[in-house]
């Protein structure tokens, strides 16, 4: 299924992209070679410049985890997207896109969870009940049947 331009990952210019590879790099090499509380100050620079909550940890898992590229990609697009008015087919696809583990997984991720309320939308999506795999359109239609409960 194709989706609407506003749920895909917006395109980032190779410039932006490298200029902040380049600061993800300094600042990942700053968590290992001068420890976790020295580079605090600068993930907090990069999070207010990108409006992203990103962590010590995140920087630190450059190296043997999701990669520098990854995080750099991540950190060019919107923290929040926008999303209004997802129709449950659009997001029984957000559902697939994520399962597929594609390069822009996190992106979809991140949509899904702007449409979707439901607060423990990761335990749909990863923790299927009793060992069985779930259907997207299962996940969807539990996701949206959550009701917050008003205090």
């Amino acid at each position: 299924m194709d989706l609407r331009a506003e749920l895909l990952p917006p395109p980032v210019p190779a410039e932006r992209l490298a200029e902040l590879r380049a600061a993800v790099d300094v600042i990942a090499d700053l968590v290992l070679t001068s420890g976790p509380a020295a580079a605090q100050a600068a993930v907090e620079a990069f999070g207010r410049e990108t409006g992203h909550g990103f962590t010590v940890a995140d920087f630190a898992a450059c190296e043997g985890g999701r990669g520098a590229q990854a995080l750099a990609l991540e950190a060019a697009r919107p923290a929040r997207p926008e999303v209004r008015g997802t129709s449950r087919a659009e997001t029984v696809e957000l559902v697939r896109r994520v399962w597929a583990a594609g390069p822009d997984a996190d992106w979809y991720l991140r949509v899904l969870r702007a449409a979707l309320p439901h607060p423990r939308l990761l335990d749909l999506l990863f923790q299927s009940p009793a060992g069985h795999a779930a259907a997207a359109e299962d996940v969807v239609d539990e996701a949206l049947a959550y009701r917050p409960i008003a205090l």
